[in-house]
């Protein structure tokens, strides 16, 4: 069950292409109806291996709960191809994004959000160490209806 994380590169984008358009790898949950726009290598976002092979990807975006530099946290997100889930490498591969993130950021809470039907996901970030927050009403417009997120997150001193 082991994953690695490593930086996009030239060759890993007509794969992302190929996932990206296809709503079965996209997964249900990550399915918001948009045209599929193409992959590029800077940015936000990174490679999920296992032995040696691509199997998903990893992505973050910094929110604000603040106007001062301290108050940012980054929210990230996980994609797997169906041939993948359910396997535990979406737990290991958070945890990794985790520890990546407190790493090479100064931020204090990193946080995720899933459907609330998303129970594999709800899973595999409490395996990866988050706690769970709350529900986040009618946050998320998804498959023509708005529908309702739980929250996570993992503060810096969980890793103490």
């Amino acid at each position: 069950m082991a994953v690695t994380l490593r930086q996009v590169t030239a060759e890993d984008l007509p794969l992302l292409d190929t996932w990206r358009q296809d709503p079965k790898a996209e997964g249900e949950f990550n399915d918001f109806g948009l045209a599929a726009t193409k992959a590029t290598v800077e940015g936000n976002h990174l490679i999920i291996q296992s032995a040696g092979e691509p199997i998903g990807t990893v992505s973050w975006q910094e929110v604000r709960y603040g106007p001062n530099d301290e108050s940012r946290a980054i929210n990230i997100g996980i994609a797997l191809i169906p041939s993948e889930r359910g396997r535990g490498y979406g737990s290991a591969a958070q945890r990794l994004l985790v520890g990546y993130l407190f790493a090479t950021t100064p931020v204090n809470r990193v946080e995720a959000s899933t459907d609330v039907e998303n129970i594999a996901e709800q899973k595999a970030l409490e395996h990866a160490g988050f706690t769970r927050e709350g529900l986040l009403r009618g946050a998320q417009f998804r498959d023509g209806r708005w529908r309702d997120l739980v929250a996570y997150s993992r503060l810096r001193a969980d890793n103490t």
